[in-house]
Parts: C-alpha cells; sequence; structure tokens
C-alpha cells in the first residue's frame, strides 16, 4: 500500500507476526493448496509469500488452531525452552514467574508445577492475579502495582529464597530478584517489557548478588531452539488433549482491531495470549 504525504510518496508494508494461514496456491514443493502453517505471516488477509521454507506445516488439527500463535507456537517454544533447557529444574525448587498471566508465562508456571516445584508469580491486576491462582495452578500469586517494597514482597513469598527465576519484566523488579536468589540458582532471561519503551533503559544496583550467589544467568530467544519443536510437541500435546494444561487466550475479532490489541500489550490489558482473529475467517 502506497500513500501521498503532500508531494512526498510513502510506502506503507503490513506488520509482521506470528500467525496461522491457509494455504490457496503454491509452488512450492513442501506445500498444497488447503495446507495450514504456521510462521512469521504478514498482519492482512492474504499474503504473497515467497519464502515459505520458514513456514510449519499444521499436522495436528485436533486442538484449536489459535494454539499455534501460543502454547505450540513461539510462546511454548519459549517457555518450554527456557524452563526445562535453561533453568533445568529440580523437584521441590522455588520458582518466581514474571509476567506470569502472559503467553510465556502461564506456561512457565504450570511447567514447574508438572516437574514438582513451588511457583509464584507476579501480573499487574487483581483480575490476572485471581485468575493464576484459581485457573492456571500458580501456589501463590501477587500484583506487583500495589507492592511499594518489591525486596519485602518476594521475602514474603520465598522466605527459603528463589532457586529459579524466569524474567519478563527487568528494571526495580529484577533488582529485587537478585536479593532474593539462592546460591547457584538460575535465571532465564526471556524479556524486560517495564524497558522496551522508556527513552533510557533503568539500571540495576545488585549486580554483585550474581558474584556471591554464583547465578547463572541466560539470555535466550526461542529461535536458539527450533530444534526442539518435536520433542516439545511430544512433550505438551498429550497434556492438552488431556485437559491438563490451560491456555487462557485474549482474542479480538478483526484486523481492523489489531493495532489496538498491540498497544494494549505494553499497558497489560489482554489477559493471557494476545490473538487477533480475521473476521469471517
Amino acid at each position: 500500500m502506497k500513500k501521498r504525504l503532500g508531494k512526498q510518496l510513502t510506502f506503507v508494508k503490513p506488520i509482521r507476526g506470528y500467525g496461522v494461514a491457509k494455504v490457496l496456491d503454491s509452488s512450492h514443493p513442501e506445500f498444497k493448496e488447503g495446507d495450514l502453517v504456521w510462521g512469521l505471516t504478514k498482519w492482512e488477509e492474504y499474503s504473497l509469500l515467497p519464502n515459505p521454507e520458514n513456514l510449519i506445516k499444521i499436522h495436528h488439527t485436533d486442538v484449536p488452531l489459535s494454539y499455534y500463535t501460543g502454547i505450540l507456537g513461539m510462546a511454548g517454544k519459549t517457555a518450554y525452552a527456557g524452563f526445562f533447557e535453561v533453568c533445568r529444574p529440580k523437584k521441590g525448587e522455588y520458582v518466581f514467574v514474571s509476567a506470569a498471566s502472559g503467553a510465556v508465562g502461564q506456561l512457565v508456571g504450570q511447567f514447574a508445577k508438572l516437574a514438582g516445584c513451588y511457583v509464584v508469580g507476579s501480573a499487574g491486576s487483581k483480575e490476572k492475579v485471581d485468575l493464576l491462582k484459581s485457573k492456571i495452578g500458580f501456589d501463590e500469586a501477587f500484583n506487583y502495582k500495589e507492592e511499594h517494597d518489591l525486596d519485602a514482597a518476594l521475602k514474603r513469598y520465598f522466605p527459603q529464597g528463589i532457586d529459579v527465576y524466569f524474567e519478563h519484566v527487568g528494571g526495580k523488579l529484577l533488582d529485587a530478584v537478585l536479593l532474593n536468589m539462592r546460591e547457584h540458582g538460575r535465571m532465564a532471561m526471556c524479556g524486560m517489557i517495564s524497558q522496551y519503551n522508556l527513552p533510557e533503559p533503568q539500571g540495576i544496583k545488585n549486580v554483585m548478588q550474581i558474584v556471591l550467589k554464583r547465578l547463572h544467568i541466560h539470555g535466550f530467544t526461542h529461535r536458539d531452539y527450533d530444534h526442539i519443536v518435536p520433542e516439545y510437541y511430544e512433550f505438551v500435546l498429550p497434556y492438552i488433549r488431556q485437559g491438563k494444561l490451560e491456555y487462557v487466550e485474549d482474542i479480538v475479532e478483526g484486523l481492523e482491531n489489531g493495532p489496538a490489541a498491540l498497544v494494549g500489550l505494553f499497558t497489560g490489558r489482554n489477559v493471557g495470549k494476545q490473538v487477533v482473529a480475521l473476521a469471517g475467517h
């Protein structure tokens, strides 16, 4: 699409994001008309994708297709790899998850329970805290917006300290977590949403704790673990089919509502995985 602004001609490209699509026509040997795929697509009703090799064909259609944008897509792979591959939990350990009601966090908490851990999550509203405890299965949860002293809050929920921290937030919360980690604790650094829109990122003060407690801090992205997708599906699909995993989605209808849904991610408006469904599709 192109727009004329004054005398300047500006080309506007659609936003790219992870989605589910149906193949209408294909000259690629791996895909045929009618195939369902997931991967990096565009925010538009019809797309021409010259390099479809990055798309993944959907073989399991007995689960909601929207799950391939979340629990069976990037979010699920991130949660599984970060928790089991990076953090390598042991039964009985103490796990803290920030942004715990989001697409990744809600899965990390449930994986922690499956591994026999004690898990606490933080979220930004009473609704989300109640969801974590009543539906998703966290042992405890708290609203970080109501805690004036994050260090004290963590000591209240983790008097013995934290073994595993799954990081989504950064900033003041990360600083407080460092004070409450146990020796040889592990931290999976997945994202830092509190920092993304700041004119200047916040620094952290308690970095000496990394040395004193011999902490293992590992930054990663889901792309580092593309190779584990078959292993992950073998692990997670039985739990989904047996109803032993909850996955909360926040679905808005219509591509025209996509921009507002995207902006809402940065204010915590969504509850669960944010999905935009094309109306009538």
